[in-house]
């Protein structure tokens, strides 16, 4: 059987990266399809497979400033060449549906979420950007809008990283899909002995408006607590300057030193809404409970007086309430990593696989050998 994988674009190794290099171990021999590809930011596992990008590759600085193409991309897709596949396998938060699959092949998207600038996320995008952005967004988006659910049609199969991602997934799409959740490397973490814990609290993720640091760094402002931030973006100069005495931020930091931080946290403070959200899945791996914002993914990991506890409202007073609440739990790692390990890489190679295979199955696809 032969496979093409096709991903919004391949610069650094996040959440929609890790399910790629998942899919890559299932099928060893796939050729991978993207708009820009930067080979010093991916694991061995991706850059062992046959690599082709899209025109979007070939302009200007496409590795750093890929997301200014985004007007270019649905015609890029377009362009890309995928006949003699068997199976495609979209990898969907940019654009990745959109290619035009052979008739005879089967296409299957795994979607972390439609595309969140042009659908839920249009008007907080456009209130935080510039001036000129602003005029030229809704013309833009409301052509990139009408073509993403065009393209839908091209999908046989949506598969959603979370119950979440399901319903946009209906609302945008009209389409039904199968919660799959994503790949956490669960078996990477430790949980250390009490004695090893810091008195300090620990906030991880790229540093962007929609992930709302800025309000865990306030909280702890308040609180005089210690407070270590972990992760870059296009927040981390704006969060360096408003961070008191008791916030250290860290900026972007090597595994281990996030394996070393995670484990010895008293808890991660988690306040943005994400699709899924490995994150709070990588704090529980380390026994860490989460206080996290009750919207989305999170709600589907994290459970509410076990492994963590949640907020309601997106604000300072709502984390620093939830924060005191949470000091009055006694967690148990052993129980907060065991909820963790349910979000495996193995779970979800054998999940899609079996997915994949009865897909096939009825789509008369008789070489399942390979699966």
């Amino acid at each position: 059987m032969k496979v093409a994988i096709v991903h919004y674009w391949l610069v650094g190794m996040r959440g929609g990266e890790k399910v790629v290099e998942a899919l890559c171990r299932m099928y060893p021999d796939a050729d991978i399809f993207t708009h820009a590809y930067d080979p010093a930011s991916m694991s061995p596992t991706i850059k062992a497979h046959r690599i082709t990008t899209s025109f979007i590759g070939r302009l200007p600085f496409a590795a750093s400033k890929y997301k200014s193409y985004l007007p270019l991309m649905p015609m890029a897709l377009e362009q890309l060449d995928l006949r003699g596949y068997d199976l495609v396998i979209s990898s969907e938060s940019g654009p990745a549906k959109g290619i035009i699959p052979p008739s005879t092949a089967t296409h299957i998207c795994y979607c972390h979420s439609p595309m969140r600038y042009v659908w839920n996320m249009f008007h907080d995008y456009r209130e935080r950007t510039s001036f000129i952005n602003r005029i030229v967004m809704p013309p833009a988006a409301h052509y990139i809008r009408n073509w993403d659910a065009i393209s839908a049609n091209r999908v046989h199969e949506f598969v959603a990283n979370s119950a979440t991602v399901a319903r946009r997934i209906e609302t945008y799409y009209r389409r039904r899909s199968v919660v799959v959740y994503p790949p956490v490397d669960t078996e990477a973490f430790e949980i250390v002995p009490d004695h090893e814990l810091g008195d300090y609290y620990l906030m991880v993720g790229e540093l962007v408006r929609y992930k709302r640091p800025e309000l865990a760094v306030e909280a702890f402002n308040r609180l005089k607590k210690p407070l270590v931030v972990i992760g870059g973006g296009e927040m981390l100069r704006e969060l360096q300057s408003l961070a008191g005495p008791t916030v250290k931020i860290l900026g972007p930091q090597p595994f281990s030193v996030l394996k070393h931080h995670y484990a010895r946290c008293q808890a991660l403070i988690f306040p943005g809404e994400e699709d899924f959200g490995i994150v709070p899945v990588e704090a529980m791996a380390s026994g860490r409970p989460v206080i996290a914002f009750a919207k989305g993914g999170a709600t589907e990991t994290v459970q509410d007086g076990i492994t963590g506890t949640f907020f309601r409202d997106q604000s300072v007073d709502a984390i620093i309430d939830a924060l005191e609440r949470s000091r009055q739990i006694a967690f148990d790692p052993t129980r907060i990593a065991s909820r963790a390990s349910e979000f495996s890489v193995d779970r979800f190679s054998r999940e899609m696989a079996r997915f994949i295979e009865k897909t096939m199955n009825r789509s008369g696809f008789d070489g399942l050998d390979n699966i």
